[in-house]
């Protein structure tokens, strides 16, 4: 009879919650990515206002400095953003770790078991071949006496006849 695992329901859930979760931890991942692509974005868009307002002309300084102010408090606010997407991140990560750790467990004892299976099977056939062993012994042995018997009948018939 094969292996069977009695808790093998309990471990594809674990599993299924495990890829569920390394996908979450994907998406997470990706949105910090974006939240950092929008920071280089923004800071990009400082430089350029910065170097235009060198060649601008001085009746729009104050223009500049305006929108140089509005670019740095978006700077401020996409960096919080970015913060509270990496706390996120670390906490569906610290979740993966887990299901991880869940799953790895399981399948620790899933070999386990397999080893102490295997070992009752080899258990088992080797006592049905000490079984057979014993049998072919004691019929080896019962032939052999059968054997010694005709040869001392065979023996006496011959002295007797003679």
């Amino acid at each position: 009879m094969p292996f069977r695992y009695r808790l093998q329901k309990v471990l594809d859930f674990r599993i299924n919650q495990k890829e569920e979760q390394r996908i979450k931890v994907q998406k997470a991942q990706a949105a910090v990515y974006q939240a950092e692509q929008d920071i280089r974005k923004n800071e990009q868009d400082i430089l350029d206002t910065k170097e235009g307002m060198r060649s601008a002309d001085p009746m729009m300084y104050e223009s500049y400095d305006n929108f140089l102010r509005h670019l740095w408090a978006k700077a401020e606010q996409l960096e919080i953003r970015r913060q509270e997407l990496q706390a996120k991140l670390d906490e569906e990560i610290a979740k993966l770790v887990k299901c991880e750790q869940a799953v790895k467990v399981l399948e620790k004892h899933k070999e386990k078991n397999k080893e102490i299976y295997l070992a009752e099977e080899k258990a088992a056939e080797l006592k049905q071949f000490s079984e057979l062993g014993v049998t072919r012994f004691f019929k080896q042995n019962q032939e052999r006496v059968a054997e010694e018997e005709q040869d001392i009948l065979r023996q006496l018939k011959e002295i007797e006849g003679n």
